[in-house]
């Protein structure tokens, strides 16, 4: 395991940790006045944390057995060119969650308000968060295939794809420990943060697109055009 692959995982993790299921639901939860706060948002972040980590486990699973089958030809020119080309298009997409581009289409951004409840319903919030970011947790998609692509044995994968769900609750949990320091001063900034995550959550998208398609972009113009034959 490279060190290029560890940075590029935790450069993943932290675009993962900023979506809306991850950053945007935890803010809300804070935002709530009554003293159960605390531990909703734990109950909702360890359901996201192991939604996502069994999610990933399963997608390794079935990605080293795809490897096992196909391996060779991933590793290939033609796979390289491939992911080239998919990294360059997702690139290109993200400019379509310009928010001066949705502004003249006539599609702002819409916010979403969360509900909130007790311990089930923290988990059900969770559970849901995951299932709908499922189709859209690129950074995930891209380290699982990262990973499989670098032939990591389990006990190497595993406990990366357990500090990688780790750290996308991280920027959460801080926010937390911050939340119960400071008290009061910290819910107006709080307030502003939850409402320009719900405004800007298209554009972060484009964001997070434009990333990773230069990443994957980059590993294989690196495999193409500077790897020795």
């Amino acid at each position: 395991m490279t060190i290029a692959l560890l940075l590029t995982l935790a450069a993943l993790a932290v675009i993962d940790s900023t979506s809306f299921g991850t950053l945007g639901i935890p803010v809300f939860l804070l935002l709530t006045t009554d003293r159960d706060r605390g531990r909703r948002l734990l109950i909702y972040l360890a359901t996201v944390a192991g939604f996502y980590f069994l999610v990933g486990v399963a997608l390794m699973l079935g990605a080293s057995a795809f490897m096992e089958a196909f391996g060779d030809a991933l590793q290939s020119r033609t796979a390289y060119i491939v992911q080239l080309a998919a990294g360059v298009g997702l690139f290109a997409l993200s400019f379509r969650f310009d928010p001066k581009r949705r502004a003249k289409r006539g599609r702002p951004e819409r916010a979403f308000v969360p509900r909130t409840g007790g311990p089930r319903t923290m988990v059900l919030l969770g559970l849901t968060a995951g299932a709908l970011e499922v189709a859209t947790m690129v950074p995930y998609l891209a380290a699982v295939g990262m990973m499989t692509s670098a032939g990591l044995a389990a006990g190497q994968w595993l406990p990366v794809l357990g500090t990688y769900v780790l750290v996308m609750i991280v920027p959460a949990l801080a926010l937390m420990a911050l939340r119960a320091a400071a008290g009061g001063w910290l819910e107006p900034k709080l307030e502003r943060l939850r409402a320009w995550l719900a405004k800007h959550s298209a554009s972060m998208v484009g964001w997070a697109l434009a990333i990773i398609g230069f990443l994957l972009a980059r590993d294989a113009a690196f495999s193409l055009f500077f790897q020795p034959s």
